[in-house]
């Protein structure tokens, strides 16, 4: 029987570098290098590197593969039919057509919003919980056509939103109308970070079409591709405790214990909107695994963890999805890796090319003895890379997002 793998440490020597072949991120990097070269010499670094992304346009990121697959879900399209083809196609989100928009219509009218997967399959076993006064109305596994519009993306405290109430309010505004190709690099990450959005359609407003979604994970991608420009070596030799990482401490990280069922871990998610949880011994309190949201499929696509889905501890599902995979030859999965941790001393640059290698969205800090101290997320580290100007959206978010106090980007 599989095990749970035991804590894996960032290690400089295990990381991978940028190849020599050139992609389309690493020529990204040397236009920032370039304008790098340019900046005035008297700017910080922090200074030179806010100036070089605002000058460079948003639709120079390199297109992410749900674009250039074209992949769309229609608002009539069934919740089945959803997670089958956003299943099928291995995507985590899409943007949503509705089918009732005149074909002259603009894109803002065009489109009812961003979908994401997860939240798609924690919604329907939220549905089909016995204790849900909502249940009866689903109609289960068997296929049966549901208004997508009006059961996902119309339901404000629903995770499958993009930014929940946020995600309307955004849509509406001048701003987001104007989010387009023109606008800069300098926008779109600190969407990506300040102001919690995971992925930032670009539209092509001559086509009324989206044409590309900037992720988190995405920009972590970019970064990693630069490692060896003198910008990044720059910014990435910073270790955490120089950025002030991690901001969230051990004693306000959500997390669930290895005996607890794991159905109350994606709850959990649903209900604190995170993306992910540590399952951690209920003695030592050691992390042992991590669970992410997307892990969720595997609640409806493994048979053998399905039929006991309501009652199968965290640390038994850690077992069978691997065993799952196993039997499939399926070694990629980021839920496989364990649990990745890093410690205060290791540095942004190690941190990225472990996050872009293992394909995941958060690590932990740990101290000499394994014990938990805080996590990070991609948001940190995108926060970390630029600043917002004064002023530079203007009042547009105030009383919109409210932050926390002592909140530092």
């Amino acid at each position: 029987m599989a095990s749970v793998p035991e804590i894996k440490i960032v290690r400089s020597e295990s990381l991978g570098h940028r190849s020599e072949v050139s992609s389309p991120e690493a020529k990204l990097g040397m236009r920032v290098e370039d304008l790098w070269d340019e900046q005035k010499p008297q700017l910080s670094p922090d200074e030179k590197l806010n100036a070089c992304f605002e000058s460079i346009p948003v639709s120079a990121f390199p297109l992410s593969s749900d674009s250039q697959e074209d992949i769309e879900i229609r608002s009539d399209t069934s919740l089945a039919e959803a997670v089958e083809t956003l299943s099928k196609l291995k995507v985590l989100s899409a943007p949503v057509v509705d089918v009732d928009a005149p074909e002259d219509a603009s894109w803002i009218d065009r489109y009812i919003g961003i979908v994401q997967f997860p939240g798609i399959v924690v919604w329907l076993l939220h549905q089909l919980d016995p204790t849900s006064p909502r249940s009866p109305a689903v109609a289960g596994s068997n296929g049966t056509s549901h208004d997508f519009s009006a059961h996902i993306l119309d339901n404000g405290d629903d995770p499958a939103v993009t930014s929940g109430n946020f995600f309307e309010v955004l849509t509406s505004s001048e701003l987001y109308k104007n989010t387009k190709k023109e606008n800069s690099f300098l926008t779109m990450l600190l969407l990506l970070s300040k102001y919690k959005m995971k992925s930032i359609p670009v539209v092509d407003l001559g086509e009324a079409k989206i044409e590309n979604i900037i992720t988190q994970s995405g920009v972590i991608h970019m970064l990693a591709e630069c490692v060896g420009l003198h910008w990044f070596e720059d910014w990435g030799v910073k270790t955490l405790s120089e950025v002030g990482l991690p901001i969230m401490s051990k004693d306000h990280i959500i997390k669930i214990y290895e005996d607890e069922p794991v159905l109350q871990a994606f709850k959990l998610m649903r209900r604190k909107r995170i993306a992910g949880i540590p399952v951690v011994e209920r003695k030592s309190e050691k992390p042992v695994g991590n669970i992410s949201l997307r892990d969720v499929h595997f609640l409806l696509t493994a048979p053998e963890i399905y039929h006991d889905y309501r009652s199968i501890t965290t640390k038994n599902f850690l077992v069978a999805v691997r065993e799952h995979l196993e039997k499939r030859g399926d070694t990629s999965a980021p839920i496989l890796s364990g649990v990745i941790a890093c410690t205060k001393n290791h540095t942004l640059k190690e941190l990225i090319l472990m996050l872009d290698a293992e394909k995941i969205h958060r690590l932990y800090v740990v101290d000499d003895s394994g014990n938990l101290e805080g996590l990070i997320t991609l948001r940190d580290i995108i926060a970390r890379l630029v600043y917002e100007p004064p002023g530079y959206f203007g009042d547009f978010f105030d009383g919109v997002i409210p932050l926390p106090q002592n909140y530092r980007v």
